[in-house]
């Protein structure tokens, strides 16, 4: 999917979610809707917490993910969202516990929309309708295809499609290369890659002494990628 198309994916319909939870749009819904910061590695919610509220991303980052069965459990990380987009959609589905965690990865505010809420406006809004039934098929299809990646392909192979998708998710361009701000931990990538945070390290090192990319905690620069690109054709 190219960089402008998945920007835009948001306002599937000529759908404005920004507008949808404004307070001064939301006629009788106003008096149930919240606006909550929550601190850098708080939860939002948890698994098994009541499922009765949407969530819309005003500002910063949001992980999404669940924990292992094992002793001790280890987290899996699913996705990790910015401003604009919705996360805890499946309450509007019916859902009535949480099956991931949601966690602020930085000071992150929220808008919150009762479930209820939700769903009355699924029904005499067609588009916003439309855009949900996207929404959950575009989640189903990233699982997919992460299992199959997890079955399939190798570890260094599923982190340079990973960067290779965030690029042309939240890539910028900047002259003749790339720039991805608010870059994550290599644990991070580490976690949404099923790898170790060893060979994620390993492999960014490579790339950067290679001319490929450079980065540090704040930001990924591409410098070139076409080759970034190629290096994931190689390996498929």
């Amino acid at each position: 999917m190219s960089n402008s198309s998945q920007q835009s994916f948001w306002f599937l319909e000529n759908i404005d979610l920004s507008s949808l939870f404004c307070p001064t749009k939301m006629g009788q819904s106003v008096e149930r809707l919240e606006h909550k910061t929550f601190k850098k590695n708080s939860y939002i919610f948890m698994p098994e917490a009541d499922a009765n509220k949407v969530y819309f991303i005003l500002e910063g980052r949001v992980k999404i993910g669940t924990y292992s069965q094992g002793d001790p459990p280890q987290e899996i990380a699913k996705s990790i969202l910015g401003p604009g987009e919705v996360f805890g959609e499946l309450a509007a589905a019916g859902h009535s516990k949480r099956k991931d965690f949601a966690l602020a990865m930085e000071s992150t505010t929220v808008c919150l929309m009762d479930a209820t809420d939700m769903k009355a406006l699924l029904k005499d809004h067609s588009p916003l309708n439309l855009f949900m039934m996207k929404l959950f098929a575009k989640r189903a299809l990233e699982m997919e295809r992460r299992l199959e990646a997890l079955m399939f392909k190798d570890s260094r192979t599923r982190i340079l499609e990973f960067l290779s998708d965030l690029v042309d998710a939240r890539g910028e361009r900047v002259g003749y290369e790339w720039v991805v701000r608010k870059f994550y931990t290599h644990q991070d990538i580490a976690n949404l890659t099923a790898t170790s945070r060893q060979t994620v390290t390993t492999i960014l090192n490579e790339l950067k002494a290679q001319n490929i990319i450079t980065y540090d905690r704040r930001r990924l620069l591409i410098r070139d990628l076409d080759k970034l690109k190629a290096c994931v054709c190689e390996k498929d």
